[in-house]
């Protein structure tokens, strides 16, 4: 069992940044595919961001070159640099990991709550 721990969200103004954390407790870090997920009231959760064990990146198109992925798994943590912050950004944001040997192991965070005013 893999316990993913977000941190960084609040309220930010609109073309504002905010850094989102999430802390892993695994020993296996380096072999999890990890993602960023975000989901509004009525709507599905959807990627935002991803992140492989090999480090390819992808992105939704909405955050295509204001959002940043990454990891230190050193540290066991993932990181969302958001920039140029949009009120349509305002979400709960759930950090995801996926084991890469044994795609059957499927792990969230509790979210983080991310607001952008206009």
């Amino acid at each position: 069992q893999v316990q993913l721990v977000e941190s960084g969200g609040g309220l930010v103004q609109f073309g504002g940044s905010l850094r989102l954390s999430c802390a892993a407790s695994t020993t296996i870090f380096s072999r999890y595919n990890m993602g960023w997920y975000r989901q509004t009231p009525g709507k599905q959760r959807e990627l935002v961001a991803g992140i492989s064990s090999g480090e390819s990146t992808k992105y939704a198109d909405s955050v295509m070159g204001r959002f940043t992925i990454s990891r230190d798994n050193a540290k066991n943590t993932v990181y969302l640099q958001m920039n140029s912050l949009k009120p349509e950004d305002t979400a709960v944001y759930y950090c995801n990991a996926i084991n890469s040997g044994d795609r059957t192991l499927v792990y969230w965070g509790q979210g983080t709550r991310v607001t952008v005013s206009s």
